[in-house]
């Protein structure tokens, strides 16, 4: 049976700071077959690499990273509040993630657009993946359906998925009008009905779970479908999981 992809969770964040670049050099240096990164959009419209609203509990500086500047965002610091080796590290740029998986051929990238952005928006995002050679191995996903549109209508030719919280009855119409190739639930969702799995993927979908940090899920996560599984795991420790895969 083939396992589930291993997901790296904005970068490797159980060992470095989430959604820097030192995350994502772990993430890719301990084998994950992807990398989780979420992306945000400055005061000025500069796309930068973090997941929450604000700058906050990750960095030494506050406010709303849409109320930031660029180069207000770049000052802060976004490691030192994980440990002292990591001051220094900053918000990175997308062009800064692309690079680093320019250097490893095998990392896929599962890249989150934050909130609502429209199709201008997200051109800039894609023609940067584009102009990196990395197209073949990106999937775009949201949890806002008119992201996931404007990524079909710009970029038709990326991977798209459309991310869960909770299960509207509508959501496989939803899926099939924005022609995502993936659904990706929560773990909790799962968990309440592993029967999810088996909807999706009859309807043609993958199904890459966020987030599991623990054996027990892992291994829940393994028997879905009939033994099937999914197709994904998004985790935090993603070294973990690929050493719980190998026992």
């Amino acid at each position: 049976m083939t396992r589930p992809a291993v997901v790296a969770h904005r970068g490797n964040s159980s060992v470095a700071p989430q959604n820097t670049l030192a995350a994502i050099e772990a993430a890719c240096r301990a084998g994950a077959d992807a990398v989780e990164i979420d992306l945000q959009r400055t005061a000025d419209g500069a796309a930068v690499v973090i997941h929450d609203d604000a700058v906050d509990d990750t960095t030494d500086g506050h406010g709303a990273v849409a109320e930031l500047r660029l180069d207000q965002v770049r000052a802060l610091d976004a490691g030192s509040r994980f440990g002292p080796a990591y001051a220094g590290q900053r918000i990175p740029l997308l062009s800064e993630v692309l690079e680093i998986l320019a250097r490893h051929p095998d990392t896929h990238l599962l890249l989150e657009l934050k909130n609502v952005w429209s199709p201008a928006e997200v051109r800039d995002v894609t023609t940067a993946i584009d102009d990196a050679g990395l197209s073949g191995r990106v999937l775009v996903q949201s949890f806002w359906p008119d992201t996931v549109a404007a990524a079909r209508d710009v970029a038709p030719h990326l991977e798209r998925g459309l991310l869960l919280a909770y299960e509207p009855p509508e959501a496989l119409d939803v899926c099939a009008s924005l022609e995502v190739v993936a659904c990706n639930p929560s773990a909790e969702m799962v968990r309440r009905d592993p029967g999810l799995v088996t909807r999706l993927h009859r309807a043609g979908l993958r199904v890459m779970v966020w987030t599991e940090n623990e054996p027990a899920g892992w291994s829940r996560l393994c028997e879905v479908d009939d033994g099937a599984g999914v197709d994904a795991i998004i985790t935090d420790r993603p070294d973990r999981l690929l050493g719980w895969f190998s026992r």
